[in-house]
């Protein structure tokens, strides 16, 4: 089987929705300067690149980050393609084949977005009919391809809808080079108690047979590449 690592690298280059703090990495420790050590201090938001949001992100009383159950977390999945549809409503994933998936990817247009400098605000995105199509489908998480699964300047309607229903949303996702299917998703938000949100490393793992890689040597920077 195939491991696609479906998670944006963090760096100050990342762009981040507006309003909300940049990412920032800065040494504290360096070999280089004599230290025993290299050691980084991170600055960044709860939904700074791929991350999960989780109710308390829109109820002062919902659930936090540290709350979820793994199950919800880890499982099957399947990806959908929307690529030429910017409003993603109740019509459009009702051609796609998202009756009875549990977690659902939606692939957009945006993952094309992230070789683009500096935040862009006309990314696809889920209407709130869509997402009371989701609601209704059953669905328990609901990932996307950019910073937001609402529109942008939207007035968080979208994001109440799914995450009063107990849909969890996974928010900045790269899918380019993801084909549509069934697939396992393993996805690891930082266990921030009381978190309204996390950064996240997402992985889908495909049903197909393929050869593995080899094991990386955790002694050198000669890391295998994707």
């Amino acid at each position: 089987m195939k491991i696609y690592d479906i998670t944006v690298p963090l760096s100050p280059d990342l762009p981040i929705y507006p309003g909300d703090p940049a990412v920032t990495i800065e040494a504290v420790t360096r070999i280089a300067r004599g230290d025993t050590a290299n050691v980084s201090r991170l600055s960044l938001s709860t939904h700074a690149g791929t991350h999960l949001d989780v109710p308390r992100h829109c109820r002062d009383g919902g659930a936090t980050v540290d709350q979820l159950p793994p199950a919800l977390l880890v499982g099957d999945a399947r990806v959908v393609e929307v690529r030429e549809v910017h409003a993603i409503g109740a019509r459009e994933l009702a051609r796609l084949p998202v009756r009875g998936a549990e977690r659902l990817l939606l692939k957009t247009g945006n993952s094309l977005l992230w070789d683009r400098p500096g935040f862009q605000d006309d990314f696809a995105f889920l209407t709130e009919e869509g997402a009371r199509y989701l609601v209704e489908g059953g669905v328990r998480l609901v990932g996307i391809d950019y910073l937001s699964i609402e529109r942008f300047g939207g007035d968080g309607t979208v994001h109440r809808l799914l995450l009063d229903a107990g849909v969890m949303v996974l928010e900045g996702l790269n899918l380019e080079g993801v084909a549509p299917g069934a697939y396992e998703l393993i996805c690891l938000p930082l266990k921030v108690a009381g978190g309204d949100g996390a950064p996240a490393r997402a992985l889908l793992r495909s049903r197909e047979p393929g050869g593995e890689k080899p094991a990386p040597d955790l002694h050198t920077t000669r890391w295998p590449l994707s």
